[in-house]
């Protein structure tokens, strides 16, 4: 997404109530939190917004997408959370992780968690053949 100047605006004005809502919601049902910042199409500085967002929102950990909607976890978006957030939250990496050299690439990234189908496979070293 592109947005210009008012429409972003307007962008993040929604994401800040959504946030505040799920803010709410933890007051009365607690638990760990996870915020999905699916990061396909954001430019660097929403992908920044949207981790403050989530953090201000009392989100436990980050999360580069749902592992559904293609694109998958980039080496280069957990870097860009993990120094956006530091020690503060942990950042899940999500989708496209299908390989033990990916997963590592991840973890050094800095990537605390990692979100993957073939989660047995990845750690005996095998190729996951999965889209996500």
């Amino acid at each position: 997404a592109n947005y210009n100047d008012k429409d972003e605006m307007y962008h993040y004005k929604n994401l800040s109530e959504d946030a505040k809502s799920s803010s709410n919601m933890q007051e009365t049902i607690p638990g760990t939190y996870e915020f999905i910042n699916s990061h396909g199409g954001f430019l660097e500085k929403e992908k920044i917004k949207a981790c403050q967002l989530s953090e201000a929102a009392g989100a436990h950990f980050v999360k580069t997408s749902t592992g559904f909607a293609g694109g998958g976890a980039t080496v280069e978006d957990v870097k860009l959370m993990k120094d956006t957030v530091g020690y503060r939250l942990e950042v899940k990496a999500s989708g496209g992780v299908r390989n033990l050299e990916d997963f590592n690439n991840m973890i050094e990234a800095g990537a605390t968690r990692i979100g993957a189908s073939a989660g047995v496979q990845i750690i005996q070293g095998l190729e996951s053949n999965t889209d996500y």
